[in-house]
């Protein structure tokens, strides 16, 4: 009994043991469909917009370019999170190599990070569309729009590299397990045997450095626009130009919302579950919510879908 119950604390570990929604077992058949939906939707719903963006010739400006942009880093940002998610809840082997683990969180980190810079620079596109217009074709030009998606994966690429090349450095002690569905910043950080001050210091730094400027953009972007729209005269001119911004109003209040609940909650036991459900939001519901406000609530990409429809029933008849 008491080799047993040995302390881990010194003894070095080559795997992480993700315990994910272990604590309902009852519950994991029923959880492994639900999460096999989403991700199926998801990936179906991202893939079929950045096809549209690509296929229509009226979908060719900026708004669309961004949108395509955004499907593609959700498809990308879902699969490095679904996939192992439903292979632990199929299986029940939830065990992940440490090089594994540390690559989850490098995909992770980057597709989040520049998934907050895409969103700003949407928003910004929104600004200049509604406020204004007559200079939106002048600063909203090819070479500006792949700038600025660059730019969004660069600043998503650089802090993420430099946070995970030092995690890779770190011995890391038993019994290895992370009260976590996927591999994130501070569950990992915590099974080091070192001290990680310094890496927990350079991470909330480099955290806030990539999430306030985007974030703050955001929110000054669209208080600028709901201002401009309330200033419109005309009730039906009120709602066009909220339309054409509230979707994506939706879609970066889910994001932040739950990111920002998540990562200013404190770590306690009890909280624990909490964060978890809304990990869930902003890793799992986000990407697939996306698609499905823009193409619900956008006219263009509707005409665009039934164009395409309409272009496969012409073929099917032709053969």
């Amino acid at each position: 009994l008491p080799m047993a119950s040995a302390d881990w604390s010194n003894k070095t570990v080559t795997e992480f043991v993700l315990l994910g929604f272990g604590d309902l077992p009852e519950l994991q058949i029923l959880l492994f469909l639900l999460f096999s939906a989403i991700y199926v939707l998801t990936m179906a719903g991202n893939l079929l917009i950045v096809a549209l963006v690509v296929a229509e010739q009226h979908l060719h400006t900026p708004m669309y370019f961004f949108l395509g942009n955004l499907s593609c880093l959700e498809t990308c940002y879902s699969s490095t999170i679904l996939p192992r998610l439903l292979a632990g809840l199929l299986t029940g082997d939830r065990t992940v190599s440490i090089c594994g683990c540390l690559v989850q969180y490098y995909f992770f980190g980057v597709f989040s990070t520049t998934e907050c810079y895409l969103l700003a620079v949407m928003s910004y596109d929104r600004y200049l569309a509604i406020c204004k217009p007559l200079h939106y074709g002048a600063r909203m030009n090819g070479r500006i729009c792949l700038l600025l998606v660059a730019g969004s994966w660069i600043n998503g690429l650089l802090p993420v590299t430099v946070t995970a090349s030092l995690m890779s450095q770190l011995p890391f002690c038993g019994p290895g397990k992370i009260d976590h569905f996927f591999c994130d910043f501070s569950p990992v950080l915590s099974l080091s045997c070192s001290d990680t001050r310094l890496i927990e210091f350079l991470g909330v730094a480099l955290s806030g450095l990539c999430s306030l400027p985007p974030s703050l953009l955001t929110v000054t972007s669209y208080i600028c626009i709901i201002t401009s729209i309330l200033s419109i005269p005309s009730t039906t001119g009120r709602k066009k130009a909220f339309s054409t911004c509230s979707s994506h109003l939706v879609v970066v209040t889910m994001f932040y919302g739950t990111l920002m609940i998540v990562y200013l909650l404190p770590k306690t036991p009890i909280l624990r579950d909490l964060n978890k459900v809304f990990s869930v939001f902003y890793t799992v519901l986000t990407p697939l919510v996306n698609p499905l406000i823009y193409s619900l609530r956008n006219a263009e990409v509707k005409k665009a879908l039934r164009k395409a429809v309409g272009k496969c029933g012409f073929l099917k008849s032709v053969r």
